[in-house]
């Protein structure tokens, strides 16, 4: 173990011995930089920093968020009924991870058996992940990493020349006679007033697996509402109010817990001796948030200024939580001749309560408090025509208010740095390592205090580092790469305490190797990604059931196609193949699932786009490796869906 924790920091060490000859001469003029090398598609990726594209999302044509990861290794999505997905990056659940939605910070779940951000794909643009190496101007948290969703705007809607339009989608399938159907008006003003609004209605019936048998709790009862308003004036300062709100809604299978009461357990198709109750669950996530910046900046003066409030309630039938966040960051962009320096200060204050509906000590009810308060600075710059770096740091200070009434504070120093080095015209270099402060973790909501009260006896703060290095390269549309990895977290206080000891800790290590190959033409695309993530916790493979921390993951083969026949007609598809796992205890069954469409925008109705996916193609009756559950002889994990004919219909107007 101490070697391999020693690997973030010969990476550190590497990349901070070149930046002696780094300049830092300010022009006086407005600077105009190409894409600094680092920062490139190619040269992230192989860092673990992924982007899922608004082109990856167009192929995949996501009707959930588990859809947006299609075709990916090391993101994975657990299944089942939006309320209980989760999100995976090599196997660390992403409650260790920084997530935003533009830009805008997401608390995690309030119950375990929850997902912990519901997200409606309706309006996605792209999705960024940091696999264990986050910037520093990625917020506070980012201990594994970050994922950033971004929405569109109306400048990725509104035709050229037009000053209005909208969109109408509608999409049904033949395994739970799923509908969905979503409408997207926007426009914009010769003011310079821009506005938005979007809704979107999913709802169904249970699925069936490969086996024709009914999963029950997993129908679709999904709303989804946008709206933005946003002014820019003539010198391109922009003020943008956006304002969200998803809720899942419908039948859960539920089962009797602590206090005699019934729990929604939208994870699990059941629990071992405990017979199925069907109750209504919910789960819902409220943002708003105003942003501003500046689209035409003078000098050195490119200053970004944002405000959200969020929150994500949780009623399972025996408990119900909620977590509401605030958070601020103000942050300016200086161009210099070599690249880009971005500093700023970033706060926060979250909230985490809950309350139960059983007798006695099961009906208590609790709340925590955590506020924190962060400086920092990135840099990304090309030293020469070799040789292209990222660096940066930030400080954080935290307040913790327990539900106990006692009071913590702390504060950290978290590090980063990555080195991107150009060998020969087709062949690179890349590594990375960090050092992350993660701070306290507010508990689950929904049991604080649950069966009697908490306590904090050896409370601490968490720390994670992370490593990676590898080689990519990249001749005539071919591309191949593969690079190690390493994230440890350390100290990670228990979320979901046993019998209320907040104190306890765990750490929690993932290694492994991510690689890739693909070809790429004008017509299309060919790709396939390996991931071999090993996920310990103290020293010992990591359980399927355990929650804010990781699953299982082993070894994932993702699989992604795509080719344009005409300027009409696009076919592709995707798939993912998890090999057999017996690293552990209990050995964990492989699969092979497959999905294919077909795409028709007919030249008579350019505004129009007709599509049939077929997913599960070969029937194949199978548990993701990320769900909950898997390998558990006291659980009846989820099947996924069958063989499904989905059907879509977009028109733009």
């Amino acid at each position: 173990m101490m070697k391999r924790s020693l690997f973030y920091s010969v990476c550190l060490t590497a990349i901070t011995a070149g930046l002696a000859g780094s300049s830092y001469a300010q022009d006086a003029n407005p600077t105009v930089l190409e894409e600094i090398r680092i920062e490139s598609e190619d040269a992230q990726a192989l860092l673990g920093n992924e982007e899922v594209s608004e082109e990856d999302l167009e192929n995949r044509n996501p009707a959930a968020i588990d859809d947006v990861f299609a075709g990916e290794s090391s993101v994975t999505a657990s299944g089942g009924a939006a309320i209980g997905q989760k999100i995976f990056v090599n196997g660390i659940e992403e409650s260790l991870l920084s997530v935003t939605i533009d830009g805008a910070r997401q608390n995690k779940s309030a119950f375990h058996h929850t997902g912990n951000v519901l997200i409606d794909p309706e309006l996605l643009k792209r999705v960024d992940i940091s696999e264990g190496i986050a910037p520093a101007d990625a917020g506070p948290g980012a201990l594994a990493g970050l994922i950033a969703y971004e929405t569109k705007d109306v400048g990725d809607l509104l035709e050229d020349g037009r000053s209005e339009g909208g969109i109408l989608s509608a999409m049904t399938d033949t395994n739970g006679t799923d509908v969905r159907t979503a409408l997207t008006l926007f426009g914009r003003e010769e003011t310079g007033f821009e506005w938005l609004i979007s809704g979107a209605y999913h709802t169904g019936d249970d699925y069936e697996d490969g086996d024709g048998i009914v999963v029950p709790g997993t129908e679709p009862d999904l709303t989804n509402f946008i709206g933005k308003l946003a002014h820019e004036t003539e010198t391109g300062e922009r003020l943008e109010l956006s304002a969200s709100r998803t809720e899942d809604n419908g039948t859960c299978a539920a089962q009797a817990g602590p206090g005699g009461i019934v729990f929604c357990r939208p994870d699990f198709a059941g629990v071992v001796g405990r017979p199925n109750t069907f109750v209504e669950r919910l789960s819902r996530r409220e943002s708003v948030t105003f942003t501003y910046n500046d689209e035409i900046p003078e000098g050195n003066w490119d200053p970004t200024f944002q405000i959200s409030y969020n929150s994500q309630e949780i009623n399972v039938s025996g408990v119900e939580g909620i977590n509401e966040s605030v958070s601020a960051f103000l942050k300016n962009e200086w161009s210099f001749e070599t690249g880009i320096f971005t500093a700023g200060v970033d706060f926060l204050n979250e909230t985490a309560q809950g309350r139960g509906f059983g007798p006695g000590p099961f009906g208590s009810s609790g709340r925590e408090r955590l506020n924190n308060f962060g400086i920092f600075a990135q840099m990304r710059e090309d030293l020469n025509d070799i040789i292209s770096v990222s660096y940066g740091a930030r400080f954080d200070t935290q307040r913790f208010e327990a539900a106990s009434g006692q009071d913590f504070t702390d504060s950290g120093f978290s590090a980063n740095g990555a080195i991107d080095v150009q060998l020969t015209d087709t062949l690179a270099f890349t590594a990375g390592g960090a050092t992350s402060w993660g701070g306290f973790e507010l508990g689950e909501a929904a049991l604080i205090n649950f069966g009697g009260a908490w306590n904090y006896d050896g409370f601490t703060t968490s720390r994670a580092n992370s490593g990676r290095a590898g080689l990519r390269y990249e001749n005539s549309g071919f591309a191949v790469s593969g690079a190690y990895f390493y994230t440890e977290v350390n100290d990670i206080n228990a979320v979901l305490p046993t019998r209320g000891a907040r104190g306890a800790v765990n750490n929690l290590v993932s290694e492994g190797f991510d690689g890739s190959i693909s070809y790429t033409t004008d017509m299309g695309f060919i790709r396939a990604n390996y991931t071999l993530a090993d996920v310990e916790l103290d020293g010992n493979q990591i359980a399927s059931t355990a929650y804010y921390l990781g699953r299982p993951l082993g070894q994932i083969i993702g699989l992604e196609a795509a080719y344009n026949i005409n300027e009409e007609w696009r076919v592709g598809g995707n798939g993912q193949i998890a090999l057999d796992n017996d690293d552990g205890p209990v050995e964990l069954e492989g699969y092979e699932v497959f999905n294919v469409y077909v795409s028709h925008k007919p030249e008579q109705f350019e505004n129009v786009e007709l599509r049939l996916d077929v997913k599960n193609i070969f029937d194949e009756t199978y548990q993701l490796r990320s769900s909950d559950g898997i390998g558990n002889p006291r659980v009846l994990a989820l099947n996924e869906p069958g063989r499904t004919f989905q059907f879509t219909t977009r028109i733009k107007f």
